[in-house]
């Protein structure tokens, strides 16, 4: 096991050994890295678990359908504008226009933070694919120079070198342009073995007969036709309902566990399509 996979551990994060390498490389090259993957199978805690690691700043920039250069990057601040501007008026006094132009007027936004931090911050750029194709492409001079350019002030290079975290849900094809610039790496349900770790070591009261019928009765579930199938959150939150409740063998406990079936279930059709038959199945395969 390698010091990155340990410290990963340590934090909360149980990585596989692809990931793992991925995470090494992406600090040794300097390169952006593109994690793809279906919600709720742990991209966003990756970054949240780098920067406990390297205890250095979080930077999220949540990505949405029209996000723009103002959220994003920079914008003006227009009030402290008007208020110079009007105080220079009342003073009757000479004044540079362009002055509110400067420093002093101006608003950072995630990405031009996350390159002016004098320790390298983890930037998450979340859901780059519920952003339209105009501001992935105005993402490629970052990722590609690490600098960004305002046309009130020209070019700010990075001071440090954020360690960059894309994660994408897969809801629309990215461009060849942002997937050349990135390392890739594509996050899938945990397998069992991983997944009963990641119980372990989020629910440590659980005895490992309840986990282990735990992991079998969900990566049952997740094998039947559901709109949304549960993530590891959704995992975490019923093993801990399950011991709040005094829950010891699923077996045991079938009708008292079909009721605990909206920490997992998120949509109507999918809870009409675990009925009484498909859950009896279901706690077969964790008998």
């Amino acid at each position: 096991m390698t010091n990155l996979s340990n410290e990963l551990q340590i934090n909360g994060y149980v990585p596989d050994a692809a990931l793992t390498t991925t995470l090494e490389l992406m600090d040794s090259l300097d390169r952006p890295l593109l994690i793809e993957g279906d919600a709720g199978v742990g991209k966003t805690s990756i970054a949240s678990t780098l920067a406990k690691i390297h205890d250095c700043e979080l930077i999220r920039l949540q990505c949405y359908e029209n996000l723009d250069v103002q959220s994003s990057v920079y914008e003006w601040n227009y009030s402290k504008q008007l208020l110079w501007i009007n105080s220079q008026n009342n003073q009757k006094t000479d004044r540079d226009i362009n002055h509110i132009f400067t420093e002093d007027f101006l608003l950072e936004r995630p990405l031009l933070k996350s390159i002016r931090q004098k320790k390298s911050p983890i930037l998450l750029i979340d859901e780059i694919d519920r952003a339209d194709e105009a501001f992935e492409a105005f993402l490629l001079e970052l990722l590609s120079e690490f600098q960004i350019s305002i046309p009130e002030l020209g070019t700010i290079k990075a001071e440090s070198i954020p360690r960059v975290i894309i994660t994408s849900n897969g809801t629309r094809e990215l461009s060849d342009a942002l997937r050349r610039r990135c390392l890739y790496h594509y996050l899938d349900y945990p397998d069992r073995d991983r997944e009963f770790l990641i119980i372990e070591q989020a629910v440590p009261n659980i005895n490992k007969k309840l986990n282990q019928q735990i992991v079998d009765f969900i990566h049952a579930l997740r094998e039947q036709d559901l709109r949304k199938n549960p993530g590891i959150a959704e995992t975490l939150d019923w093993s801990a309902a399950l011991i709040g409740m005094g829950v010891k063998d699923l077996i045991e406990s079938r009708e008292l566990i079909s009721k605990t079936l909206s920490c997992l279930l998120k949509t109507q059709e999918d809870c009409e399509l675990i009925n009484n038959s498909t859950l009896e199945k279901l706690f077969h395969t964790a008998s």
